[in-house]
């Protein structure tokens, strides 16, 4: 057993399993000497070497591009893409190509390919280093999507991501590098596609991803004080999407509620929503209701910032105006 912040999290998550498969590389910008801009891939140079933990030039397509090649090719690669909001700079061979490929050959061409990122907001750098775009890759038919809130998923999750024939994009919050927990000896596998309850609830169902997943549960624990009994749903992936979970906890507290990072417009809540909806209308007690950022570029000053996220009271005040408007 050791307790592991977050950021240690996906260096022991890689590590295993490059011990595991002697051909899988990485590919990143200051990912070797320097080990990774957020310190998420120190000690992996020093055990595996410069063939196959690869400094790259500073460029998303780059990086993008010889991974993709890698890949088609059988090679296993994890490709590290420095902030999620660069991600738009290679988006074309992602979603184009990548996402495609293996359609388009009739599964002659897979791809054993792992796209890491940073994502989200809450520590101060801009609108250009902030922004939560997991939805961008939701939307895109052949990528898998995976964002892990715990030190243990972000492992376990790993394994399975580079373990998966299709192409993963894997979003690591920044703002949760520094959270820790304790992990048990032994390889860590988990699966893809199986949404985790955190907290058992009798009265409303919040489903929430990565940083979301702790101020929703702190939420609920404020909300259990005035007798409103919350269940709380890592989601953990997008892509696959659980939504057996999803439906059987909203048949059991009749509301639901999403809390999301990524801008309110065409985020991921919208299609729990409409899923929510469709198959569970008539187990509803309430209007399904979003608790997401506002549509705006997210702002560096801190008052600001904090007030875009959804925060704490937020998700608490929402959810008790919904039963007082009973």
């Amino acid at each position: 057993m050791a307790e592991l912040t977050y950021r240690e999290a996906v260096a022991w998550g890689i590590a295993q399993e490059m011990r595991r498969d002697p051909n899988l590389v990485m590919l990143g910008e200051d990912i070797a000497a320097a080990g990774g801009v957020f310190k998420t891939t120190v000690g992996l140079l020093d055990e595996f070497g410069p063939e196959r933990v690869r400094d790259t030039p500073i460029s998303e397509q780059a990086i993008v591009g010889a991974a993709m090649g890698a890949a088609m090719t059988g090679i296993p690669v994890i490709a590290e893409i420095m902030f999620s909001d660069f991600l738009a700079v290679c988006w074309d061979m992602i979603a184009n190509e990548i996402a495609k490929s293996r359609y388009m050959t009739d599964g002659q061409v897979s791809f054993p390919l792992v796209i890491r990122t940073a994502n989200g907001g809450g520590v101060r750098f801009g609108a250009q280093h902030s922004q939560s775009v997991e939805n961008w890759a939701m939307m895109i038919p052949g990528l898998k999507v995976v964002a892990p809130s715990t030190p243990i998923d972000v492992i376990g999750l790993m394994a399975a991501s580079i373990r998966d024939p299709d192409p993963v994009v894997f979003f690591e919050h920044k703002s949760l590098m520094a959270t820790k927990a304790e992990i048990p000896d032994g390889e860590i596998i988990d699966q893809l596609g199986q949404a985790r309850i955190v907290r058992d609830g009798s009265d409303v169902t919040i489903a929430a991803l990565a940083l979301m997943v702790p101020r929703a549960l702190e939420a609920a624990a404020a909300l259990e004080a005035d007798g409103i009994s919350a269940e709380v749903i890592d989601l953990r992936s997008l892509v696959p999407l659980d939504t057996n979970t999803l439906l059987e906890s909203v048949q059991k507290t009749g509301r639901f509620f999403t809390v999301e990072e990524n801008p309110r417009l065409c985020g991921w809540g919208a299609e729990l929503a409409s899923i929510v909806s469709e198959e569970s209308f008539w187990a509803l007690d309430g209007p399904v209701i979003r608790i997401t950022t506002p549509h705006i570029p997210l702002p560096a000053a801190a008052a600001l910032e904090d007030m875009a996220l959804p925060s704490v009271d937020r998700i608490y005040e929402t959810i008790v105006k919904s039963f007082d408007a009973r």
